[in-house]
């Protein structure tokens, strides 16, 4: 008989925004059920965890922030946006790497480990966004991608829409040995030193050119990488591991009715 995960004895942790008027949170890796190298708030299903183990650190999430549905996608680095209205029970996707819903009570979450969550809301349309990306998704722009599937499904005006940047790869550990064939020349100016890129300014920037007001981006400016209370995929590399779990960032559209 397959023995079941255990509850955790703790809720999670996880930071909020001022700027975002609807549930949300950015989680870091503590107070789940998996065990290492997953330890513990394990949010994938695709690192070598069981599904047990990322159902019930699921579920979490979801008792946090007071989500009916919770959609997340199995995330490829690309610039495809996933809407998720018509979703009616938690769903993982594939294929696609920033998720979008207009429906109250609908979650979004993007799974990390060192990579960019990007949270978007629009608070006048009732929409929101998550975003995954990397700098593969910084050279695609699915920033602005993002965007303008909220105009185009919502009525979404970038002027009035918030972004929040999560936790992610810093400059300070964004060292890119091959960037002459990855990043292209005209993201290069990003370069805080040779070799090592500022991704937080680049998104910043991209949601900027998406029309939206630089009063309502902000950017955590915490580095996964120095900070051991988040999963990184660079760091346990380092270390010598390949396998890491996955912490993630969500956000909810508020419902109607809730306080």
């Amino acid at each position: 008989m397959t023995k079941s995960a255990p509850t955790p004895l703790h809720p999670p942790i996880w930071l909020q925004n001022q700027l975002l008027l609807t549930p949300h949170g950015m989680f870091t890796r503590k107070n789940g059920t998996s065990p290492l190298p997953f330890s513990s708030l394990n949010l994938s299903l695709g690192v070598g965890d069981t599904s047990e183990n990322v159902a019930i650190n699921r579920q979490q999430i979801k008792k946090a922030l007071d989500i009916d549905i919770l959609v997340t996608s199995q995330q490829v680095h690309s610039n495809k946006v996933f809407c998720s209205d018509a979703i009616s029970e938690d769903t993982e996707v594939h294929g696609y790497d920033a998720l979008v819903t207009g429906i109250p009570g609908t979650g979004l979450l993007i799974q990390q480990a060192d990579c960019q969550a990007i949270l978007l809301h629009d608070p006048f349309k009732g929409a929101i966004g998550a975003i995954h990306c990397g700098w593969r998704g910084s050279v695609l722009n699915i920033i602005r991608a993002t965007v303008n599937r909220m105009s185009m499904e919502y009525g979404s005006d970038p002027v009035s829409m918030r972004a929040v940047i999560s936790p992610s790869l810093g400059p300070c550990c964004s060292e890119f040995k091959n960037f002459r064939k990855e990043i292209p020349e005209y993201l290069h100016d990003y370069q805080v030193k040779p070799g090592y890129f500022n991704f937080w300014k680049m998104s910043k920037d991209q949601l900027m050119a998406a029309g939206m007001q630089e009063k309502y981006i902000d950017t955590v400016s915490i580095c996964t990488v120095c900070n051991r209370d988040f999963f990184s995929y660079r760091r346990a590399k380092k270390q010598g591991r390949q396998a890491t779990g996955r912490h993630g960032s969500a956000i909810c559209l508020k419902r109607q009715n809730a306080g």
